[in-house]
């Protein structure tokens, strides 16, 4: 849902266009950028009051392709070329980047979303018997040589402290 409705955007073209009431007044008055109410103008102007509803549509790759090339071809901004074909300007700036790192064939694949989580439960592997009593043997072995070391490091330390005392 967009933040303003379709009713606020109207009044707020409305009083530009009727009231000859600057676009950053009428912005002042619905409490919105400038750039906003100057954005709706143009998509009053250029497509009738139709232009003021959130456009929800699903584009195809074709149409983004064209988008794109008509931009480039004819130097348009990007705002220029949404209003031009009554998009978004997020919309063609993602398509434009898309354009750019993926190639054409990036804009005919839907990424809308989040990816979908996998339904199944990620099963842990089944360990044999034998596996399982050598993780064991390796696990105890492991601890034993840990205790083996921490003990080495108390002797070597005692040592260290002996000969210490024995220089002062």
């Amino acid at each position: 849902m967009s933040k303003y409705s379709y009713e606020q955007k109207l009044a707020a073209v409305l009083r530009v266009l009727e009231e000859h009431m600057s676009p950053l007044e009428s912005a002042k008055i619905l409490g919105t950028a400038y750039e906003h109410v100057r954005r709706w103008v143009k998509r009053y102007e250029n497509f009738g009051p139709e232009g003021l509803m959130s456009n929800k549509s699903i584009y195809t790759g074709d149409f983004k392709i064209s988008v794109i090339k008509y931009m480039h071809k004819n130097s348009f901004s990007l705002s220029d070329t949404a209003n031009k074909f009554n998009v978004s300007d997020t919309a063609v700036a993602r398509w434009e980047r898309i354009f750019y790192e993926e190639g054409p064939e990036g804009l005919f694949v839907e990424k809308r979303g989040r990816n979908k989580m996998s339904s199944k439960k990620i099963k842990k592997p089944k360990l044999t018997k034998d596996t399982k009593e050598d993780l064991i043997a390796e696990v105890q072995r492991l601890r034993m040589e840990n205790e083996y070391l921490k003990k080495l490091h108390a002797l070597v330390q005692k040592r260290i402290s002996q000969e210490n005392k024995k220089k002062y």
